[in-house]
């Protein structure tokens, strides 16, 4: 979780896509990659980013807004500190996926390259790939039908994370839903909630006790 911070902190001084476009930034007020077309880096302070459909854009990011990323369309990352992160579906993401408060989901066919995460806010994932790890503090998590993780899934401990929050509040509530899949290893640093279907592949658990469910949820 620590590169979230120097990527949050650095992303508009220090960015060096590898799409060799015109960026496209503000500080105030939304901003859109427009389908079909490529940008290099994307982001604003205050507002929100949308990339349409089959754009093809460097680092994008975000301080107070959502990062909404429609089907087909190709990023270097994705990072927004308040704010949800919207991913569709046949989504090719070649860095880190990362919100810090606010929600984050994605579609079918998606393939994340690195770690995606939140602290503060829950991950539903369905059908998609993530090369790194699934990481959390807070948030609940749920891996639908087809989802296959090549690294562990983290839940952190309040206060040890990004910038030393965490909301304590009830247990994590995380399910592995049938058809999915975590390679590496489930790995709990706080109470949490753990529910893995019959029909799931999982790697070793440590911290948590997995209660097992039949059907297609818990």
């Amino acid at each position: 979780m620590h590169r979230i911070a120097l990527g949050l902190a650095l992303a508009a001084a220090l960015g060096a896509p590898a799409f060799a476009q015109e960026d496209l930034s503000k500080i105030n007020g939304s901003v859109t990659a427009r389908s079909g077309q490529e940008y290099g880096e994307v982001s604003t302070v205050n507002g929100s980013v949308r990339i349409e459909s089959d754009a093809r854009v460097g680092e994008t990011s975000t301080v107070n807004g959502s990062v909404t990323v429609d089907d087909g369309a190709e990023a270097e990352s994705l990072t927004t500190v308040n704010g949800a992160l919207r991913i569709g579906e046949r989504v090719r993401v070649s860095g880190e996926a990362m919100t810090v408060n606010g929600a984050l989901s994605a579609g079918a066919g998606t393939r994340v390259e690195e770690d995606l995460g939140t602290v503060n806010g829950a991950i539903t994932l369905r059908g998609v790939e993530v090369g790194g790890s699934v990481r959390t503090v807070s948030g609940d998590i749920t891996l639908g039908d087809g989802t296959v993780v090549a690294g562990d899934l983290l839940v952190e401990k309040p206060g040890m994370s990004l910038f030393g929050f965490g909301r304590q509040g009830k247990p994590p509530r995380i399910v592995i839903g049938p058809g999915a899949e975590v390679r590496g290893t489930l790995r709990f640093e706080r109470e949490v909630q753990l529910f893995v279907s019959d029909r799931a592949t999982i790697g070793p658990i440590e911290g948590a006790q997995a209660r097992t469910f039949s059907g297609d949820s818990p």
